[in-house]
């Protein structure tokens, strides 16, 4: 066989529509008629919550160097806590 030319360009263009649509539609048939979306943020910053409660001085200001740095998005009025 052949080898292409150096300066040849190879289209390898792949359509993935209808794979993401089956994947999504298997995604919601496994979450069932019963998934609340809001709970579930509710239940997510719950957990947040209780992470971040109870940290002493030196782990509050860690917590708050990374939210100034963008990497922990604020919670509350500045405590972790809150």
């Amino acid at each position: 066989m052949a080898e292409p030319p150096a300066d040849a360009h190879i289209s390898l263009d792949i359509d993935l529509t209808a794979h993401e649509s089956r994947r999504r539609a298997e995604v919601m048939a496994a979450l069932g008629d019963t998934w609340d979306p809001v709970a579930a943020l509710r239940g997510e910053e719950e957990a947040y919550d209780l992470l971040y409660s109870g940290l002493d001085a030196e782990q509050q200001r860690t917590y708050e160097m990374l939210v100034a740095a963008g990497v922990l998005p604020a919670r509350g009025n500045g405590r972790a806590a809150d």
